[in-house]
């Protein structure tokens, strides 16, 4: 015959309450802290507008969303705008230039690009572009897009340190695609 006892449930104290309440917390904001750190590294960041070089797309203190997942499983496309670390030519020349870039890609690797005549010519043909500021004041090139490598433009065309200064983007430098504007409040929206 088995015997059941009776099993009184110990009393925590108000100390065991409160402490283990504090280590919770402190588990949670551990886990919060590695999450937020994870996305941030590998999935998608928040980024700002430090310039007008991509006005009339994007004013300056524009808040976006970067992508950094999608460039894992397809290329860059023309006409996506892109984040993307200095380039080893942009750090030689401007030392104290850290911070990432923004820009439109115009270029593909083996793409002609020109630009002449107030347009930009892809292959010897005129690229469509609705989203510039106004037509570039500039000539530049013939030049061809190296393999791995994409050729970026700022919107502002006559206002953008961008690719007809210094050369090309290579691919390791991207950090993601823009995807969204989520400030000011009145501009939210998916950015094409």
């Amino acid at each position: 015959m088995s015997r059941v006892q009776n099993q009184v449930p110990e009393q925590n104290s108000p100390q065991d309450k409160e402490s283990s309440w504090i280590g919770e917390l402190g588990r949670t904001i551990i886990l919060s802290v590695i999450l937020a750190l994870g996305i941030r590294t590998f999935v998608a960041e928040a980024r700002w507008i430090p310039s007008e070089s991509m006005v009339p797309t994007l004013q300056k203190y524009d808040k976006l969303i970067v992508d950094k997942v999608s460039y894992h499983f397809v290329d860059p496309e023309r006409g996506d705008i892109v984040v993307f670390s200095p380039t080893e030519t942009i750090k030689k020349d401007n030392p104290n230039l850290k911070d990432a870039f923004i820009k439109r890609i115009v270029g593909l690797p083996g793409d002609k690009v020109e630009v002449k005549g107030e347009r930009v010519y892809i292959n010897d043909r005129p690229l469509q572009e609705k989203y510039i500021e106004a037509p570039p004041q500039y000539q530049y090139g013939p030049v061809t897009v190296p393999p791995n490598s994409y050729l970026v433009l700022g919107d502002n065309r006559n206002n953008s340190y961008d690719s007809h200064f210094w050369g090309f983007v290579p691919r390791d430098n991207i950090i993601g695609r823009a995807i969204v504007r989520f400030w000011p409040l009145n501009r939210i929206g998916e950015l094409n």
